[in-house]
């Protein structure tokens, strides 16, 4: 589908390893960040970019003329997912309870509480930052995609932070003791938020010893 307006120039991800890019940040997201994971099967892109022609010229070189997917990690990582969507028709997933934000967005899958992709990607509902949000562990490339549930706290830390957006803080809380006994006990993935990192001062992952469970904050 042709975009009818002309778009902002923008700047093309960041590639970190060999497997993974990282979007500029999204204003239309509260400056969050989006990722693309080469994984096996199937590529994803988890949550949306800005909407740009460098964002579009990327994805359209990144997916070399297959099908990814699309996995949102929360409402606030939607952005301008609908006009993103209707360019290359790449189907979407996301929690139960945040479809009905997407009502134009075909096709759509939703899960409940947790789900495996075809690529072996495990996502799991951690409700909290808002009704729908999740994480997206992917165990082959050593990752664990953590949306708002887990948000730059200062270099090298990431964390819960509440803040006026926040659905509900106790859920929040919750999810981390949850995502704690959800993932395997010898996996110590690298972290990768979808919150805004500038609180990293220039890191993009954060090693998995680096998560805090905000103690100290609730």
């Amino acid at each position: 589908m042709t975009m009818t307006t002309a778009l902002e120039a923008g700047r093309p991800p960041q590639q970190l390893r060999a497997d993974l890019w990282l979007f500029p940040p999204n204003r239309d997201s509260q400056g969050g960040s989006s990722w693309w994971l080469e994984a096996a099967v199937e590529p994803v892109l988890i949550d949306c970019p800005p909407l740009t022609q460098a964002t579009l010229d990327a994805l359209q070189q990144l997916a070399a003329g297959r099908t990814p997917r699309i996995l949102l990690t929360s409402r606030e990582g939607h952005g301008r997912l609908r006009r993103v969507q209707e360019r290359f028709g790449w189907p979407v997933l996301v929690q139960e309870q945040e479809a009905y934000l997407l009502p134009n967005v075909q096709p759509i899958d939703t899960f409940a509480e947790e789900h495996r992709t075809a690529g072996g990607l495990q996502l799991l509902w951690t409700p909290g930052p808002t009704p729908g949000s999740c994480v997206i562990h992917a165990p082959a490339a050593d990752l664990l995609f953590c949306g708002r549930l887990l948000t730059p706290l200062k270099r090298g830390c990431l964390g819960p932070l509440r803040h006026g957006r926040t659905f509900h803080w106790p859920r929040q809380l919750r999810s981390l003791e949850r995502l704690r006994e959800w993932l395997p006990p010898e996996a110590s993935p690298e972290l990768a938020s979808g919150a805004a990192l500038g609180a990293l001062r220039g890191e993009r992952l954060v090693p998995f010893q680096g998560w805090s469970d905000g103690d100290e904050l609730s």
